[in-house]
């Protein structure tokens, strides 16, 4: 291996908010692989998704960019990467690196490779998109043909149940055993960039039933409840976001129970995948981070999954292990830098002594000169949030009814109180809508008047019915068609005014 060129594994999870750590005082998850990752190494407690939905997420991480360079604040699946946009990939491999992907990249096209000199894909058995990845075909050898989503668990609800299939056949299992395959198959010659996409906690909630034995006698902490989040005047978006998630008491244990035993699975999966480099004799030399494209609600302030710019939903784990004696990196050190995805493709490169490509706006999650705040912008139309996140405080702005939420992150980190009505918290207020117009750009200016935000009149958001369960997978086999209906409905809503009722005879 070339002197000082260290290998790299980079490992996103889908939907594992920051907190859902043992090392971050959790009271129930049980993660100690990644704890002992914490005290090998970093472990950055600031660091946000900047659009907290998957696509938009990965292209920021990816291209180590925002969405106002690479074009994608609002989940558009036939968008390819942006041709101009050197990926963190392919930055690698101009560098001499071998660099192989195993997992969800979510990408379009499914088999674009990205930069990456091969991709074992797991992309959740969207056949609608024309392609059976490598998960489903593995499946297929192994006489489980299609039955991927016979537990009938939806990809995008809560409800849950143990996994159907022998444990060795698990999308977490399939992924870890491919990597630590190409880990053992490198160039020896050569140094390697590896990524890992676990796609779990991300729903179906579906965990080996011994991770579901593993919290029998835990206690599932609840969700947490702002009064602000039961006004009869939240605006569209939020209205939107608490139609789609009706769980019973009961419901919400399980499906936190479950999430909880997915979160477990992976990491004894990486205490594995850190085995066979330790066993390569690698170990020393290969620098690892573990992220997420965003988080989950988990019903907090009653609300579920992602899009939101509320800490369980935005703020995303970061933990970065250096190589031995890094001096950079350290050990058992916690930073409250601020940070987002677009600062992982620096913050690697500039480890492994790479240039970094004049393309990303991201910066090294060790330069001396932190960011003042992050901005995180989601939507263009009725469910478009923008949020600023400084040092002390957070901003978030619905456009739709001009709706303005403040948050005292320092000595409110639930986000409990709304500050944004209160006179002592007008300064921070205006400062922070200051720092938000200087953000704004494109369609968002219709929301400017005269250098004022003004956003646009509020509306009522009519819950329509969820017909497709959630996105609902059926059988594999035959391989479903390409279905152009087939994409997610976020946000089902009726017609204006219409409850469900049905005239009167």
């Amino acid at each position: 291996m070339p002197e000082n060129q260290p290998n790299v594994l980079l490992i996103v999870t889908d939907h594992w908010p920051a907190a859902l750590l043992g090392a971050a005082g959790h009271p129930a998850v049980h993660t100690p692989v990644l704890d002992q990752l914490c005290r090998n190494g970093a472990r950055f407690i600031n660091c946000y998704s900047e659009t907290p939905v998957c696509l938009p997420a990965r292209r920021s991480l990816m291209t180590g960019t925002t969405p106002r360079e690479h074009g994608d604040r609002t989940f558009q699946p036939h968008r390819p990467m942006e041709p101009h946009l050197p990926t963190l990939a392919q930055t690698f491999r101009n560098a001499g690196y071998q660099a192989y992907a195993v997992g969800k990249t979510h990408t379009y096209p499914q088999r674009d490779r990205i930069g990456f000199d091969d991709v074992l894909l797991d992309d959740e058995g969207r056949t609608l998109y024309g392609v059976t990845d490598d998960y489903e075909i593995f499946l297929g050898d192994q006489g489980f043909v299609g039955q991927q989503f016979g537990h009938g668990m939806s990809n995008n609800a809560y409800q849950a149940t143990a996994w159907h299939l022998p444990e060795r056949v698990h999308a977490t299992n399939w992924a870890t055993d491919a990597m630590q395959r190409f880990v053992r198959r490198r160039d020896p010659t050569r140094p390697a960039f590896w990524y890992l996409g676990y796609r779990h906690p991300h729903p179906p909630l579906v965990p080996p039933q011994r991770f579901l034995d593993h919290y029998a006698d835990v206690e599932i902490d609840v969700p947490f409840v702002g009064e602000w989040s039961q006004s009869d005047d939240l605006p569209y978006m939020l209205q939107g976001v608490k139609s789609r998630g009706h769980y019973s008491e009961r419901e919400i244990r399980w499906a936190r129970r479950a999430f909880y035993a997915l979160c477990t699975h992976i990491d004894q999966q990486i205490g594995a995948l850190i085995g066979t480099i330790r066993e390569e004799g690698i170990l020393d030399e290969t620098i690892i981070m573990f992220t997420s494209d965003h988080g989950d609600m988990l019903g907090n302030h009653d609300m579920w999954a992602k899009q939101t710019f509320y800490e369980g939903s935005a703020n995303v784990p970061m933990i970065l292990m250096g190589e031995k004696d890094d001096r950079r990196v350290g050990f058992n050190r916690t930073d409250d830098r601020l940070l987002g995805l677009q600062d992982i493709m620096p913050t690697l490169l500039g480890l492994a002594g790479i240039s970094v490509p004049e393309t990303c706006t991201g910066q090294s999650m060790f330069t001396d000169e932190c960011r003042s705040f992050v901005y995180g912008e989601f939507g263009e139309e009725g469910p478009a949030t923008r949020m600023i996140r400084t040092t002390t405080h957070k901003l978030i702005w619905f456009p739709v009814g001009n709706h303005f939420q403040l948050f005292d992150m320092s000595n409110d980190p639930n986000e409990m109180n709304d500050l944004a009505n209160q006179k002592s918290s007008a300064g921070v207020l205006a400062d922070l809508k200051s720092l938000l117009k200087d953000q704004l750009y494109g369609s968002d200016e219709k929301w400017l008047s005269d250098g004022e935000l003004v956003g646009e009149e509020a509306k009522k958001y009519w819950p329509g019915p969820n017909r497709e369960i959630s996105l609902t997978r059926g059988h594999q086999w035959p391989v479903p068609p390409i279905n152009p209906k087939g994409s997610m409905k976020f946000f089902p809503e009726a017609p204006k005014g219409w409850d469900g009722s049905v005239p009167e005879k």
